[in-house]
């Protein structure tokens, strides 16, 4: 099984990716739990709710890896949890660092924020483009100092769509080296 994680600021491309990617390589693909805590709850997030977010996340994550599909595409995972928590609200529930650590990742595909634009859709809260790359980096500096696997997507949608294809077909094609 491998497992790439779509990673970044909001509007940055993660789920059209991962539905991109999983159009064209298969596999099983999961979304980002906080859209759906959001839609049922009807209400912005607060400190409180953010254990709740991630264990739903690990829960999603956690069954379709007990499927073990030859591909996992994870629009987000606890990273993105994490920072969102630190940003909102300067702090974030210490146990996510180690629930995050605990798993492996093959691939994490980091969206830069750049030559994209910021669309609203009631759930996105940085317009601006300098929060955004705020976001990126702290998301590169954690993959870093993690030795987590990382390729920078950037460019314009074919670009990304492009980037993303071509870093995911290197990483099928290491399962017979490996």
């Amino acid at each position: 099984m491998k497992v790439v994680v779509l990673a970044g600021p909001e509007s940055s491309g993660k789920s059209w990716l991962a539905a991109e990617l999983h159009a064209h390589f298969g596999g099983l693909m999961v979304g980002e739990y906080v859209r759906h805590f959001i839609d049922e709850h009807q209400r912005d997030t607060c400190l409180a709710d953010i254990p709740a977010i991630a264990r739903g996340q690990l829960a999603w994550e956690d069954a379709a890896r007990a499927g073990r599909p030859a591909l996992l595409i994870l629009d987000t995972h606890l990273l993105t949890n994490r920072l969102w928590s630190q940003t909102l609200f300067g702090d974030y529930p210490g146990w996510l660092d180690s629930e995050l650590l605990a798993r492996h990742y093959d691939l994490h595909l980091l969206l830069s924020p750049e030559d994209v634009e910021w669309s609203a859709d009631g759930q996105r809260c940085q317009p601006q483009l300098a929060d955004r790359r705020a976001f990126f980096q702290a998301s590169l500096d954690w993959m870093h100092a993690h030795h987590q696997p990382v390729e920078v997507i950037r460019g314009d949608w074919q670009a990304r769509r492009e980037a993303a294809f071509a870093a995911v077909e290197r990483l099928l094609a290491s399962v017979t080296t490996d």
